[in-house]
């Protein structure tokens, strides 16, 4: 899986910062590349992400807008649906030009769904809202009846590691010089039987966490509406 190394942030704002969370388009595209250029230095092409998209149900592609304003979206009252109650609130976009600040994906197959790549923009990490990526992963995954959730991750990424060890992910192996950029080896782990009744209540506690988090430091996040 590709990851964001571990890089300074910005302090985090004493007004309220608001992000959109959206499927990934075509659209999208050159912006998601500019983010992952600054964060990886083994970046995927951008033809890699168009044919990712090509095909919607094996791969789950999502991004995060940074800083919608009121005057860019229209709040709907949110809906309940799935495994896990919903994150976010609903918001209907309007034309609106704010940028990509964050995106992940997986795939989903045979009853697998396997992290390939989530990463947040340098000055708007440490904020959660790489968790609120991950967590979205996994109640999608839920959403379309995977068994289990499984990622690589650097073994230099001690961060990353914390994240999904919080999220009951433990480590199953090693592929040894699996990043090219160095031949770094990753770590593989996976997470518990996603239809496990206690590991569900344990993701329902996690996001009230996250939820608090989020509200703490001032940080609003608006789902965009079908």
């Amino acid at each position: 899986m590709k990851e964001a190394s571990q890089l300074p942030s910005a302090e985090p704002q004493s007004e309220v910062r608001r992000y959109l969370l959206a499927p990934m388009r075509s659209d999208d595209v050159p912006e998601v590349a500019q983010v992952e250029r600054r964060c990886f230095t083994n970046p995927w092409p951008e033809s890699a992400y168009y044919r990712e998209l090509r095909e919607p149900d094996r791969n789950y592609y999502i991004v995060l807008r940074w800083q919608v304003s009121p005057s860019d979206v229209e709040p709907e009252p949110a809906v309940s649906g799935g495994t896990l109650a919903r994150l976010l609130r609903m918001a209907r976009p309007r034309a609106s030009t704010q940028p990509v600040v964050g995106f992940a994906g997986m795939w989903v197959i045979y009853g697998e769904a396997h992290v390939t790549t989530i990463a947040v923009a340098p000055e708007h990490r440490r904020l959660g809202l790489g968790e609120v990526l991950f967590l979205t992963l996994i109640s999608e995954a839920m959403r379309r009846g995977a068994e289990f959730v499984t990622l690589e991750v650097r073994v230099s990424n001690v961060a990353a590691q914390s994240l999904y060890a919080k999220y009951g992910f433990t480590r199953r192996g090693v592929r040894p010089r699996y990043y090219s950029d160095n031949a770094e080896d990753a770590y593989i782990m996976t997470s518990p039987p996603l239809r496990d009744p206690n590991y569900r209540q344990h993701l329902l506690q996690l996001r009230d966490q996250l939820l608090a988090r989020l509200a703490a430091e001032g940080i609003e996040i608006l789902e965009e509406a079908a």
